[in-house]
């Protein structure tokens, strides 16, 4: 038995609140064709009509030279570059390739956690799926939103239409999905505990093909706050069991704190190695000024930015239309959107393929102008705001049409070598050693391509916010795991607190880790006491197929080192 407690959830599409017709931030922080001709709906009549509708608006289009005719889809920028000077490079998601294929998201399943889904909205009702929708605060089928308040309860509508908003039906805009199949599970219009999570992140894992989740807790720089028991036993059932055992796809919004010194290593959800965690780009290909950084972040999609970009153009309350979507909010339903693409392509993919897939064809190359991208030792270019990079869609549903699953997955754990003084004093730096070679030297705990790592720190210290972690690999790559959060004056430090990262991916992992622990701004009084610490090395014995897609990640030096290893 636990004893439930209310916890804070906010709606992560903060934007500034200077600009006067945005919206205000939520408490728990919601995070902010040419032949598309089968369809899915739940009846045959519904899939005539719909057809029949498709085919005229094809035959428009192909007269007047437009793509699609709704209302919004010129300002879909995100979905095709609308910017008139061509030399520039390209941004967009590059999903108008995609549709060429046939590819539009038919016959998947995506269900948005949220505070609700106007699912008689002109612009879903043809795509709501009600057997993957359910209202979890009421104990209903029902996950209608609330109106009392205006603009209170839009922001599961708003994510919806991201993803599947209808095409060529004069109404919104054009889902990055258009013909996938939306549900809505209302989990956050009223209180949430660990049991309503539960309850939300577990409902119908056997025919849900991806969870998008935009919330939190609180991006405000001092919360400290992993899923519960009950959540993660559905995340963790969803992983094993979803999807006839390949496993469900969560994706998460990365977070809206970095004016709050925010990182997204504080939070456990997009810190779970089983969460697709998500940032945002602007349109310029700029970081925005919300956001977080942390190596749990894989990829990157886009959202608002400065003043002068565009925001997202998406589905809003009492049959409306906005182009005002904002915060890491609008960046995750894009991303479940290019997934749900992908698995029309490739139904066989497992949640591990899915991280591969992101991180083989995301492109760093179009934000490559923001500071802090560094190239891991196989090749790999990471950036702790960005992950690896842009999601492509046309690069990812290609890849993962001919994908072969990656070898099974191994962990290994790694105890601290002994300390014997286990002091952390202001201004000294400790550094924690971690032998991987020696651990997990035997053969059923042996890895040679590394995919995520984790740190399972324990520590007392007098204020949390002014601590800083460097993870270095026996590679050499170095990755900072926690930085500084100014805001946060908690005297609990760390109680077996899992720090993931990424960004080694594809490293071997064998040899001596060292994590470099330090406190560089607090109080010259400060000292502490270092803990249990644990390194977590999850990863494969045999390399994934990645030269069969035209990788050229492991150049023949790291390839000569590391059969000199094995």
């Amino acid at each position: 038995m636990d004893q439930q407690k209310i916890v804070r959830r906010d709606k992560r599409d903060y934007v500034s609140l200077s600009i006067l017709d945005s919206e205000k931030p939520l408490r728990r922080e919601k995070r902010l064709p040419w032949n598309a001709y089968g369809i899915s709906s739940n009846t045959i009549e519904k899939d005539e009509r719909k057809h029949r509708r498709v085919y005229s608006a094809n035959r428009y289009n192909q007269n007047h030279g437009a793509l699609f005719n709704d209302e919004l889809w010129d300002l879909e920028w995100y979905l095709q570059d609308t910017r008139s000077d061509k030399k520039l490079p390209k941004l967009d998601l590059n999903v108008l390739p995609v549709y060429k294929l046939g590819v539009t998201g038919r016959g998947v399943r995506v269900a948005v956690l949220d505070d609700g889904l106007e699912h008689d909205h002109d612009d879903l009702r043809n795509n709501y799926d009600p057997d993957i929708s359910y209202n979890v605060n009421e104990g209903t089928n029902n996950p209608m939103p609330r109106y009392e308040a205006t603009g209170m309860n839009a922001h599961g509508t708003r994510c919806a239409g991201e993803i599947a908003m209808e095409a060529n039906n004069g109404k919104c805009g054009v889902g990055v999905a258009f013909e996938a199949s939306i549900g809505g599970i209302k989990l956050l219009d009223g209180l949430v505990n660990d049991r309503v999570e539960g309850e939300a992140l577990g409902f119908k894992p056997e025919i849900v093909d991806i969870y998008t989740a935009s919330w939190g807790p609180p991006d405000d720089g001092r919360s400290l706050e992993a899923p519960g028991r009950l959540a993660r036993e559905a995340i963790d059932r969803g992983i094993k069991k979803g999807r006839n055992g390949k496993g469900s796809i969560y994706v998460w919004a990365s977070g809206n704190g970095g004016s709050r010194y925010d990182n997204c290593g504080c939070d456990g959800y997009v810190g779970s190695i089983y969460t697709v965690a998500i940032g945002s780009a602007s349109q310029t290909g700029r970081s925005p000024w919300y956001s977080e950084k942390c190596p749990a972040i894989l990829a990157t999609t886009y959202s608002s930015g400065a003043y002068q970009d565009q925001m997202i153009a998406t589905t809003d309350l009492r049959n409306t239309c906005t182009i005002k979507h904002t915060g890491t909010s609008a960046s995750a339903p894009l991303a479940a959107g290019i997934l749900a693409l992908a698995l029309q392509a490739n139904k066989d993919l497992t949640w591990r393929d899915i991280q591969h897939l992101i991180i083989l064809t995301s492109d760093y190359n179009l934000l490559n102008d923001n500071p802090g991208w560094f190239k891991n030792a196989v090749g790999f270019w990471y950036n702790l705001h960005f992950g690896f990079g842009l999601m492509n869609a046309y690069a990812l549903v290609r890849a993962a049409s001919n994908w072969t699953t990656v070898p099974e997955k191994r962990m290994c754990e790694v105890p601290r070598e002994f300390m014997s003084d286990a002091k952390l004093i202001h201004g000294t730096m400790r550094v924690i050693r971690f032998p991987a070679a020696k651990s997990c030297s035997n053969v059923s705990k042996r890895i040679a391509f590394l995919e995520h790592v984790e740190i399972e720190a324990s520590l007392e210290y007098p204020r949390r916010g002014v601590l800083e972690m460097y993870l270095i690999a026996p590679s050499g790559t170095r990755v900072q795991i926690l930085s500084r959060r100014n805001l946060d004056d908690s005297a609990d430090g760390f109680d077996k607190w899992k720090f993931m990262s990424v960004a080694t991916w594809g490293e071997d992992p064998r040899g001596t880790w060292m994590l470099h622990l330090v406190d560089k701004i607090g109080s010259a009084a400060y000292n502490g006491t270092i803990g249990e610490f644990k390194l977590i090395l999850h990863g494969t014995r045999r390399l994934p197929h990645y030269r069969k897609y035209g990788s050229r990640i492991y150049d023949g030096a790291y390839e000569e080192k590391r059969k000199a290893a094995r």
